[in-house]
Formats: structure tokens, sequence, C-alpha cells
């Protein structure tokens, strides 16, 4: 019987899904869709997860809850902030092994929005997973000359789903298998500055997706995707991007006042060092984020002054090759700083240290 309400529950959440708007179908760029956010910290299979980890445009009231589905699958349900169409979704698997979580699709269920998520071992292996999540739509510009914010959702074929600050038109080039070219104009900066974030959307394969490489001018921000399967091969898959600069990954809503975000781009140095330029190395509240190493592999990131609870962290690998990451354990909010201790990165199932970024947001 148990089985047997766990598959009719998944089947009436991805009929939710799917008559609510899943993101594989969205709509064109920068459609106007509401503003919203929520993140949380997922540390159970089903039921409400940590509440001092979880927040959104939603209010206070409702909380964030998750049911399971088949092997290593969630369904998030972030309450009172489903959207017709639209929006983008990251995920951080926190994790002692070689694990990686994945967004299969999202869409809106009612008045919610539901985000399913698969984790997998290295190897291809389903597995339960705590992870770190985070969901946002912005539409309309922002009038600051310093400040820009970007994304798009690739659903392996076209953009499905998109934003831009500057109301430029995204774009997004193929280059060979699992290897794609994007293009953010009118976000652009004279020099790096900026925090960038990508996630594999697929829900048939294990897939992982990283940023490849990065490059700045005036007129926009151009960015490589590389993303890979389970054998470490390049892969064809959709995926999730988000560009940051001097705003919150939640995006154009309501930004918070403590948020940071660096670029670990010197992970052979054992630190503490400052990332440089100072454009990528962002703290809202004036603080020098630094890094260090904590043993192969393993970086402590520290962001001063901007450590309030609930929060969120995001990370995703650096550079060319099958890397990735994950954090080890949840953060530590301690007073007004926080620790995120670690990121660490893999090459299959060995530590190594890997360029990585990291984003840190918090509700207020």
């Amino acid at each position: 019987m148990r089985l047997l309400r766990t598959v009719f529950t998944r089947l009436l959440l991805l009929c939710a899904m799917v008559a609510g708007g899943a993101a594989a179908g969205a709509g064109a760029a920068n459609a106007a869709v509401p503003d919203v956010w929520g993140f949380a910290y997922v540390d159970v299979t089903s039921g409400v997860p940590n509440l001092a980890y979880q927040a959104g445009s939603w209010g206070a009231g409702p909380t964030v809850s998750v049911t399971a589905g088949g092997s290593g699958e969630y369904f998030v349900r972030f309450p009172k902030i489903g959207i017709p169409k639209g929006g983008i979704a990251h995920v951080t698997a926190v994790s002692q092994a070689a694990e990686w979580c994945q967004i299969e699709k999202w869409g809106q269920s009612g008045s919610d929005e539901i985000v399913a998520v698969r984790c997998y071992r290295y190897g291809g292996t389903p597995v339960k997973a705590k992870f770190s999540i985070v969901f946002a739509s912005s539409s309309g510009a922002l009038a600051s000359a310093t400040e820009a914010y970007g994304y798009l959702y690739w659903n392996g074929t076209s953009i499905a789903s998109d934003y831009n600050s500057a109301l430029g038109v995204n774009a997004v080039f193929p280059n060979a298998t699992g290897d794609w070219t994007v293009w953010l104009p009118g976000l652009g900066s004279a020099v790096q500055a900026g925090n960038i974030q990508v996630t594999a959307v697929d829900s048939s394969k294990p897939a992982r997706c990283k940023v490849g490489a990065w490059s700045w001018a005036p007129s926009g921000q151009k960015i490589q995707v590389l993303c890979h399967d389970v054998a470490d091969k390049p892969y064809d898959t959709g995926w999730t991007l988000t560009y940051q600069r001097e705003r919150a990954v939640t995006g154009a809503y309501a930004p918070p006042k403590l948020f940071a975000y660096t670029f670990d781009n010197v992970p052979a140095n054992p630190g503490p060092y400052a990332p440089a330029p100072a454009g990528v190395n962002y703290n809202s509240q004036g603080g020098i984020n630094t890094v260090r190493t904590a043993g192969t592999g393993m970086r402590l990131a520290f962001f001063p002054k901007v450590g309030v609870t609930p929060n969120n962290v995001q990370v995703t690998a650096y550079g060319p090759g099958p890397y990735f990451c994950n954090l080890l354990t949840l953060w530590t909010t301690y007073g007004s700083d926080v620790y995120v201790r670690d990121v660490v990165c893999y090459k299959g199932t060995t530590q190594v240290d890997q360029p990585s970024f990291v984003t840190y947001v918090s509700q207020y």
C-alpha cells in the first residue's frame, strides 16, 4: 500500500506540474510573470524541511514542503509563488560524498510552485541526499547602472525561460555536444565582475553542468556552459544559468540587504585570500570575503557582516573538464558572519582543487 500511495502521489504532482505549465513549455523571453523568489535547505525526504533555512516572497505563515518521488527524487513545493510559466531554479547537493543534484522540471500547481529534483552518486546511482535549492522569477528593468541580473533556461533545443535586467535579448549558441556559448547583452562590465550559477535540467538521465569559460565586455557577458553525463562524456541536456552583479541570486524582486558572492579562481592558494578582481568578490555590507584551503579539493569560504538566517548557499564548478562541486555540510551562521565549511570539488570520486563560484543570500 505504501508503494501504491507513493506512485499515486508522484503521478498527482506530475499532472499538476504539466497542467500548470512546466518549465519545458515556458514562454518567450522576458515574459511578464510575477516577481517571486524562494529558497530552502532540504534535509528531509518528506514533510517540512528546516524552518531556519527556508524563506520566500510568500511572507509569514506558509512553509516549504517536500514529497518523495522515485529513488533519489524529491518534489519541493514553494507556497504562494506559483507562476504560469518561466522562472529559474538552481540546486546544490549537501553531501560528504561525490554526489550531485539536478533539476528535473518545475511548474505551477494551484498557487504554489513545485520543483522536481533528483540526486545521484558518482556512477549514476540515484541517492537520498540533502540539498540547497533556490527558485526565482523576475521582470522589468533595473534602474541601477552598476547592478545587473540575468537568467535563462535552455531546454535542450531552445531558450524556454529567460530574463535580462537591461531588457536585452539573451542568446545561446550550441558549439559541440555538451558545449554552448551564452550571450547576455546589456549586462556587460569593463572588468570581470559578478557571479554565475549553472544547474543541469534533465528528467531522464544523470547530468552535470558547469561554467567552462567566461569573458566580459561593456556590451555584455559571454559564458560557456559545459555538461557531462554519468560517464564524464559531453552530453546535450537542459540547464539553467544565472548571472548576478551586485544583486542577490534571488533576482530583481525586493533585493535583500545581506548577500555576498565570490569566485575562488585560485584554488591552489592556501589562503585565506580575497579573490580578485574585486568585482568577483562582492559583499553587500562592505566586508571582505575570503577563501582558504581545508584540504585537497576542500575550500572554506567566509562571508563577513552578512550573516542572518534564513539564508541559502549555491555553488558551481568552473573550468574545462567534467569536474563538479557540492557542499560538504550545512553552512554556519555565527554572529553576523557566514562560514561555508566547505565547498568540495571532484573529478570522479577524487577530491581536486578546482575553481568554483559561491553565492550566498539571506532573507533580509
